[in-house]
């Protein structure tokens, strides 16, 4: 028996307004930055007027995207709640995969913004097996004490010891296939930032993604310690790290042509969970020049394609697996998107250069036999 799971960052999926940007520059949008507003009253009423007109061509995208994972379980990143993701599901998705997703889980997390991990459910797999919902954890509330996590670098950060690990949430949840048990860890870990205390926003921000890759290994490991160990259990790890061990790194130009160099990183916080094949990256069995699910841009100095999302697999589920290579689904990125010659794909209807597009990253979805 088979399921196919699949995981996105379908950025910032709110059914809210977000007027930050009036006291914020860096929160304001580039188009409400070309005009002179007096007042707040006149700012909120030019953002919701923006914000409504960029949703419908932006989630058609997003609808689109998940669609074409064919995904039996769905997990999504920056959503922002029960309420936004039910609208988005009913009133986009349904039109394109009609009453799939009817099972909806998610819990709020720690995300200052309000976003948080959720997770999408079929009844049953594409093959007619029953998927059953067992149970969902929460482990939003774990601290930097708690789990012995709290060191000089975090301490740097101006963080305290009683502070919550994650920046959203590791949400954990047990299902089974035609009867078989599968637990999904479901997180979304701290963002790079601005560059901070003389260091690259990735570095600066490094600490925090270590701690919580941590976490994420501590709560695994004490969740099979008393029934044989983790590594012979059926669980796989997804969402967006915000991290990458490598990258493709673009020069050039579109008159000269564009150069494609991969780097190899020397540290990343998704060194944490692979370490001693506790799992795999199962997006690792692509080729290295095909495992990108995000374009990375700050102009023509700053160009790189990295992988950011992951489905990591528990060394079980990986070894049954062993000839199963995830799909990475590229329709819905911007045509701003500099592709290698030979990874270039039909874009989906609508898509601008920069926006409307269905996300800045990638879904990654894989089937998983389940025996």
């Amino acid at each position: 028996m088979s399921v196919r799971i699949a995981t996105f960052n379908v950025e910032n999926l709110m059914n809210r307004f977000d007027f930050s940007g009036f006291k914020n520059n860096l929160n304001k949008d580039r188009t409400l930055q070309l005009f002179q507003i007096n007042d707040e009253e006149q700012y909120r009423q030019l953002e919701q007027a923006r914000a409504i007109a960029h949703a419908d061509d932006t989630r058609q995208l997003t609808a689109l995207a998940i669609a074409e994972t064919h995904a039996d379980i769905l997990c999504l990143q920056e959503v922002d709640n029960i309420g936004a993701l039910n609208a988005f599901e009913f009133g986009y998705l349904f039109k394109m995969v009609g009453e799939g997703y009817r099972h909806k889980y998610m819990l709020e997390g720690n995300d200052s913004r309000g976003i948080d991990v959720a997770v999408l459910m079929r009844d049953q797999t594409r093959h007619g097996e029953p998927i059953e919902f067992i149970e969902m954890t929460s482990h939003a509330h774990v601290t930097y004490n708690d789990f012995g996590l709290y060191n000089a670098e975090i301490a740097a950060l101006g963080l305290e010891p009683h502070e919550r690990i994650f920046k959203r949430d590791c949400l954990e949840i047990d299902v089974r296939i035609g009867g078989r048990p599968l637990t999904l860890f479901v997180s979304h870990f701290k963002s790079m930032g601005p560059p901070r205390n003389g260091l690259d926003g990735r570095t600066a921000s490094m600490p925090v993604r270590v701690a919580e890759a941590k976490a994420v290994r501590r709560i695994i490991e004490d969740r099979f310690a008393n029934s044989g160990g983790a590594a012979s259990k059926h669980w796989v790890i997804c969402g967006d790290f915000n991290d990458y061990r490598e990258r493709i790194v673009i020069g050039g130009d579109s008159l000269a042509g564009y150069r494609f160099d991969p780097v190899r990183e020397a540290t990343s916080s998704v060194d944490v969970l692979l370490e001693g094949g506790f799992c795999e990256n199962l997006v690792e069995r692509r080729p290295v020049m095909d495992r990108w699910t995000l374009y990375h841009t700050r102009g023509p100095e700053e160009r790189h394609l990295c992988q950011l999302d992951y489905i990591l697999a528990s060394p079980a589920l990986a070894r049954t697996n062993s000839q199963v290579v995830p799909d990475i689904i590229r329709r819905g990125q911007p045509y701003r998107t500099i592709f290698p010659p030979d990874q270039k794909v039909e874009l989906f209807p609508r898509i601008g250069w920069d926006r409307p597009k269905a996300s800045d990253h990638c879904p990654v979805a894989v089937t998983f036999n389940v025996v």
